[in-house]
């Protein structure tokens, strides 16, 4: 009985070593590259090129701040794949706002197997239809890293 005792505590530390070298593995990627957040920019290449994204990674939204050749631009999490194809915003969640993009930028750790899906709602969504600010990621879990 002792054997299984050792066993556990001995799966539980190796699972939380593992978690640990997923967390340490994890990237920043800035969105966009050196383009970064902005107006004309095709995002579903990019995501194209740059992914897979894993689990823990980080994305970076940066962009700069509102002035007078830029109305701004914001980072919205859309709720599902029809909000993202139509650029609907109804029930999105703002996640930055115009002023929050500039510096090291707005950050969201991709933390859940999930899609997110991302879009600029300036302009009554202009920014995203016409713009092409929005992508979408689906982090994949760390298997062999």
């Amino acid at each position: 009985m002792a054997f299984i005792g050792y066993t556990t505590q001995g799966f539980i530390l190796l699972l939380a070593a593992a978690s640990l070298l997923a967390l340490s593995d994890a990237k920043t990627i800035v969105v966009g590259g050196n383009e970064g957040w902005r107006f004309g920019f095709n995002y579903t290449e990019w995501v194209l090129q740059n992914s897979p994204f894993y689990i823990n990674d980080q994305l970076v939204f940066k962009y700069d701040p509102p002035s007078a050749n830029n109305p701004g631009y914001s980072v919205y999490l859309l709720p599902n794949f029809w909000s993202y194809v139509t650029c609907d915003f109804s029930k999105a969640k703002l996640l930055a706002g115009a002023n929050q993009g500039g510096g090291e930028g707005f950050k969201v750790e991709l933390n859940q197997w999930r899609p997110y899906y991302f879009a600029s709602g300036d302009k009554d969504g202009y920014n995203c239809k016409d713009g092409l600010m929005k992508l979408f990621a689906v982090p994949l879990p760390r298997w062999n890293n």
